[in-house]
């Protein structure tokens, strides 16, 4: 309900200044930062969204990393050029900051494919289990969730939870499935999935393998297993970014949402770097959802600070618990921006 309540708010505010065209002549980039100064603002980017936005961020990162950022951050408003879920994180771990977010329907299809109403019910039928959910889902499933994960920390995550305890995993089957080959843990599974990364084609990316045999393929969990199958690497955004910085390589084909090569070449512009391609006919695999987000959009939202994300209490007080265990376990583990 409370999300219902805050869209009807925004479509309310956003309706007098969506429509207001900006002057083509504006530059962009130096109103931005001349905003970030002016309102003690910071921009969280994470690494799917288009070069622009990314090249005027403050942080640029995965789930983990931008969750870290947004709870030691001392700005006043938190801009979120992400997806819904980044958002409210950020509005979770920061109740008293205003979170703005660039384009309200920046949704995400692996947080969709997890209704927490359903899930309730599901997380019933196994009431001595430890819910672990990938931070990539909403609010409400946040309130039913013991502990987070995001796909850096998820190993540690699992293994930090005593071996006698029965665990439900949710909302991305395919990450689940990942973490049970890698941690021999039996888990119960949601049958949830991330639209990106459940369309990369394994007979494209067999040609590419053959068309550039000196190319390692790196992939990210969130991918179908016989996509993993295939690949020299599995890991996070952050963590496939790091891989091809420090391996020998010199060209990678990459199975992930694109905009992250657009950082692989800043910090290997000796490498090639080719986007694995999904089943449709385009060259590469973008994320709808991350690129509704738009310079435009996001020069708007900071001068007119929305729209805003607004969470009812008790969802911030319960759901920030399972995000608090899995940074203090994330933490303990080493893990750091």
């Amino acid at each position: 309900m409370f999300q219902e309540l805050q869209m009807a708010k925004d479509t309310l505010e956003l309706k007098g200044y969506l429509d207001l065209e900006i002057d083509p002549t504006l530059d962009l980039i130096a109103e931005i930062n001349k905003l970030k100064k002016e309102k003690n603002a910071i921009i969280l980017a994470h690494y799917y969204q288009d070069s622009d936005i990314q090249d005027v961020a403050d942080y640029i990162g995965d789930s983990l990393g931008l969750s870290q950022k947004a709870e030691s951050t001392d700005a006043d408003i938190i801009v979120f050029a992400g997806v819904h879920f980044m958002a409210e994180t950020a509005k979770m771990l920061n109740p008293n900051k205003k979170v703005v977010l660039p384009d309200l329907k920046a949704g995400c299809s692996l947080a969709d494919s997890c209704p927490a109403p359903l899930f309730k019910k599901f997380k019933e039928k196994y009431p001595d289990h430890v819910v672990v959910s990938y931070i990539n889902c909403t609010a409400e499933l946040k309130t039913l969730t013991d502990i987070c994960c995001t796909s850096s920390n998820a190993v540690a995550i699992i293994n930090s939870i005593p071996a006698e305890k029965g665990i439900i995993f949710a909302p991305d089957k395919n990450l689940g499935a990942y973490l049970i080959k890698k941690t021999g843990r039996d888990m119960i599974l949601w049958d949830g999935a991330c639209m990106v990364h459940e369309i990369f084609s394994r007979e494209k990316i067999t040609k590419l393998m053959h068309r550039y045999p000196d190319a390692k393929f790196i992939a990210h969990p969130e991918c179908e297993a016989h996509i993993l199958d295939m690949a020299d690497f599995i890991g996070s955004t952050s963590q496939m970014l790091k891989f091809t910085q420090q391996d020998e390589a010199n060209s990678f084909i990459v199975g992930t949402e694109s905009g992250i090569i657009h950082q692989m070449e800043l910090a290997s512009p000796d490498k090639t770097f080719i986007p694995a391609p999904p089943e449709t006919n385009c060259a590469c695999n973008e994320c709808p959802h991350m690129r509704l987000n738009t310079l435009e959009k996001l020069y708007l939202s900071m001068k007119y600070e929305l729209p805003e994300i607004i969470l009812e209490d008790w969802v911030v007080e319960k759901g920030r618990k399972c995000i608090d265990a899995m940074l203090d376990v994330s933490k303990a583990a080493g893990f750091k921006m």
